[in-house]
């Protein structure tokens, strides 16, 4: 039978081109919420990190009702280094609305994400948002999605996808140009015309595909996921298997089932195919299991999940400050979160290494771990990692290295600034052009030849530029790439920062500390403009004499220290460096805290090169 009554879809993007508000303004006009009911803007981002980012990290799901027609929707996330949560829902859907930003037009996780769809069949509905931008290029943009698809190999049917003009903020939509629309009716009817409904097998035995994983304190683990076939019931016996692992079955029984309406989980007795649904009860259920009749085990296929690219250490903390401000301390502490995460984090890779107290951590990119490290430092986790590093491959016996697609948008006088970076770093032009008054330049770089280079991007474009990069593949390795030319600003020995050594050691270089912050032996307490490392006493005080007061110390001046976030900390730490996560600090630290052991060992590794 045909779900004329359902459709599933999902919201693809790059990120900031408005999936999350466009949603907001779907639920208002589908009478989701009460009409005096306060309700805050993305309602959908409900993570404290997604409100203070403002991106969407976690894919979610929603739906609304329209003549009598259910729509299931799925807000995905716009980054790259989130892009496996798209990949994992794109099982759950039919059909897909394409966003693009009106001014921006296709960009680099766009192409990412159309390209999935496209090789699942799935039906687009082109949605060109921000149309009152008054920078939007809307013939433009046509042409370039249009190119797109051409590129991507896209079906006929694919290629003549409808387009809707929309403003995702006013909460309008139109299908020409020339009729302003007043609301989303347009967007609602093309989603009924053109998404198919799903055939659905409802007199089969029961098969429902887990999608998502979501956890309660109360019920223990939730699946999410689509039913593919037959009717799910609560209380239902059920077995679990998995398509990639067939020998593995676990029996269970479903104790509470859900359907999705507006942004709450009600309760139902039963379900059919086609519905996405919630379900606990199977403490054993991961992402890509079937929960299947017991009488007809036939595991579902589930996509293939692109691998890592980015590879960091995580370690027990054993600076001299440890255990002092973090709940989670212990190797135990730090083996059971990494390993939880994996449940909900398909792009996620952890593995145990030689030592007992450090854990190899794989993942799509910089912000894709330290969204993770962020996320366990509130949990009160304290702990250590390592600098990034990209995974390389022996394809046919040669080294190859992760390539990322970046589209760089920058004023027009800081294209040559941006070159010569690109050139230090081993980036290769594919493609320039004028876009309004600003340059687009798209290149083939090296991954981690984008490593550090976000704060010397946004200096050289005095912070008007805006970056984006993608995966591309794997290539041949290009050679060595400087990370850093600079070097650090080492405390010489443990005790409280003070204004006399801050004030004699901030000519030395920029300070990442103020008077009065609690220093060890061998923490990185700011950035040398030379390239090798200066010890530092930001512990030394002034002594009193009979011809002066150690009080006349109230005249230095100190610099504003520079205050470093998470991200900037990762860019910053060098190969011989940990950063040093805590509930309440971020410390940079050297891995060899003894000045004297350290200067051994750089004498020794100097030693091995000259041989």
């Amino acid at each position: 039978m045909l779900r004329e009554d359902l459709r599933n879809v999902a919201i693809i993007a790059h990120v900031d081109h408005g999936k999350t508000t466009l949603v907001d303004a779907m639920l208002k006009q589908s009478h989701t919420f009460r009409d005096n009911q306060a309700v805050e803007e993305r309602v959908m981002d409900s993570n404290d990190l997604e409100r203070e980012r403002g991106i969407t990290i976690l894919a979610k799901n929603t739906s609304v009702h329209y003549k009598g027609v259910k729509i299931n929707i799925i807000d995905t996330p716009g980054h790259a280094d989130f892009s496996g949560e798209v990949e994992r829902v794109m099982m759950m859907v039919n059909g897909v609305l394409v966003l693009v930003d009106a001014a921006e037009g296709p960009m680099p996780q766009t192409r990412f994400v159309v390209q999935k769809a496209l090789e699942m069949g799935h039906r687009l509905i082109i949605v060109v948002n921000k149309i009152d931008r008054p920078d939007a290029r809307l013939n433009e943009v046509q042409d370039e999605i249009l190119e797109l698809l051409l590129d991507l190999n896209a079906s006929d049917d694919q290629f003549s996808s409808p387009v809707v003009w929309c403003s995702g903020r006013d909460g309008t939509a139109t299908l020409d140009l020339n009729t302003p629309g007043t609301d989303l009716s347009p967007l609602f009817d093309t989603i009924l015309s053109h998404i198919p409904p799903m055939e659905a097998d409802v007199e089969g035995p029961a098969q429902l595909l887990c999608s998502s994983i979501d956890y309660n304190d109360y019920v223990g683990r939730i699946g999410i996921g689509r039913i593919e076939r037959g009717v799910v019931k609560q209380g239902q016996a059920v077995v679990v298997a998995n398509y990639n692992n067939i020998q593995q079955r676990n029996a269970g029984k479903i104790v509470n089932l859900y359907q999705i309406e507006g942004l709450n989980r009600v309760p139902v007795d039963e379900a059919k195919a086609g519905d996405v649904v919630c379900f606990s009860g199977l403490e054993k259920i991961n992402i890509g299991d079937t929960v299947c009749a017991p009488d007809c085990v036939e595991p579902h296929k589930f996509v293939k999940i692109t691998e890592p690219t980015v590879e960091m250490t995580f370690s027990v903390n054993d600076s001299p400050f440890a255990g002092k401000e973090g709940k989670f301390v212990t190797t135990r502490h730090l083996h059971d979160r990494l390993f939880r995460e994996l449940l909900k984090d398909v792009s996620l890779r952890v593995e145990e290494t030689g030592s007992a107290d450090s854990y190899r951590v794989c993942g799509r990119g910089e912000m894709h771990l330290s969204i993770l490290i962020e996320s366990m430092r509130r949990e009160g986790y304290e702990f250590q990692v390592s600098t990034p590093k990209v995974l390389y491959k022996d394809i046919d016996g040669v080294r190859h290295e992760p390539m990322e697609r970046l589209i760089i948008d920058v004023p027009e006088e800081s294209a040559g600034a941006v070159f010569q970076s690109m050139g230090n770093r081993k980036g290769e032009l594919l493609h320039m052009s004028a876009v309004g008054s600003r340059t687009r330049l798209e290149f083939i770089i090296p991954a981690r030849g984008l490593f550090g280079y976000k704060s010397e991007f946004l200096t050289s474009t005095k912070g008007e530029g805006v970056m984006n990069s993608v995966f591309f593949e794997y290539q041949p390795y290009k050679g060595e790439i400087s990370r850093r030319n600079t070097g650090s600003l080492v405390a010489f020995e443990t005790g409280e920062a003070v204004t006399y050594g801050l004030f004699n050691a901030q000519g030395r270089g920029a300070l990442f500390i103020g008077a009065g912050t609690p220093v060890y032996e061998g923490m990185v307490i700011g950035e040398s403009p030379k390239s090798e490392d200066i010890n530092v006493n930001v512990c030394k005080t002034k002594h009193l004499t009979n011809t002066r007061s150690s009080a006349s110390d109230d005249a230095l001046r100190l610099v504003t220290p520079k205050k470093m976030s998470l991200e900037e900390c990762l860019e910053f730490i060098g190969d011989d460096e940990l950063l040093e996560v805590t509930p309440k600090n971020i410390r940079i630290r050297k891995r060899i805290l003894d000045s004297e052991l350290r200067a051994k060992a750089r004498a020794k590794e100097k030693k091995q090169e000259n041989n």
